[in-house]
């Protein structure tokens, strides 16, 4: 007996998703002292969002940035080491013509190897003093919050005055979504899954009011079938430059495929 089959169109419901959603907040314990953001506000990666009080951390910093940039020890130190050296070659002369004993030009070596112990403390300690500044820098910047990507705020969740706790209930600052691109999540039967292939071309079109059709691409394949459905998951990647979709639309992905399926009996 002949099984006819039933020909699905290449269109399929789908929901328009920022391509990631995060809270912001703070790797340490402060009091909020600024949102330079407000909700609905475009932010850009690298771009302050918030700061802490940091009043403590900026003079550590800045009593670690005059340690290395200190020279008086160093040039302290340089000195004794031309004046052991000069020291020393006028002791050695006069020892090789028996005019001082051999004894005082070993106390003028002993000089200069102390001098020049002293120059490589001297040196040493400025390049601690280098490491403990940019130390300090990096525990100061800790304290500014910046945007991991170009995105929207979403919603601010504290407020200044009040204390960031990493690990407790108020670790978030502000709720940030990457709208550009956005992620299309469209659920598929089956019989397309091996039809759709990474970089293929869709249409996406928009419910009303919002309207309009975009083009996207397939970026993830699901490899993962739900057996109960008889379905998977594809994600489409599509531009929004100007951020005219907003995300959270349904809508219907077209590809360029053909679909069929055999009609249950």
């Amino acid at each position: 007996m002949l099984v006819s089959l039933q020909a699905w169109p290449a269109a399929f419901d789908c929901l328009v998703e920022p391509t990631q959603a995060i809270d912001v907040g703070s790797p340490v314990v402060g009091l909020l002292e600024k949102v330079h953001v407000r909700r609905g506000d475009r932010v850009a990666r690298g771009q302050i969002l918030a700061t802490l009080e940091s009043n403590a951390e900026r003079a550590a910093a800045d009593l670690a940035r005059y340690k290395s940039e200190a020279t008086g020890p160093t040039l302290s130190a340089q000195g004794k080491m031309v004046f052991s050296e000069r020291k020393f070659q006028r002791r050695a002369q006069m020892a090789d013509e028996k005019l001082m004993s051999t004894q005082e030009r070993d106390d003028a070596e002993a000089e200069v190897k102390a001098a020049e112990a002293e120059l490589q403390s001297a040196a040493e300690s400025r390049q601690i003093a280098a490491i403990e500044f940019r130390q300090q820098t990096s525990l100061l910047n800790l304290r500014t919050i910046r945007s991991p990507f170009d995105g929207v705020v979403v919603d601010q969740l504290i407020y200044p005055g009040e204390v960031v706790e990493p690990t407790g209930s108020k670790k978030a600052i502000l709720k940030l979504a990457q709208l550009d691109p956005l992620r299309v999540h469209v659920i598929l039967p089956m019989a397309a899954f091996r039809k759709i292939t990474p970089g293929m071309s869709a249409q996406v079109s928009l419910e009303a009011p919002i309207g309009g059709a975009y083009p996207a691409k397939v970026r993830t394949i699901d490899k993962l079938i739900d057996a109960a459905s008889g379905t998977f998951a594809v994600f489409l990647e599509m531009r929004n430059a100007d951020l005219a979709v907003p995300a959270g639309v349904k809508c219907r992905a077209e590809f360029p495929i053909q679909v069929e399926s055999r009609p249950a009996p």
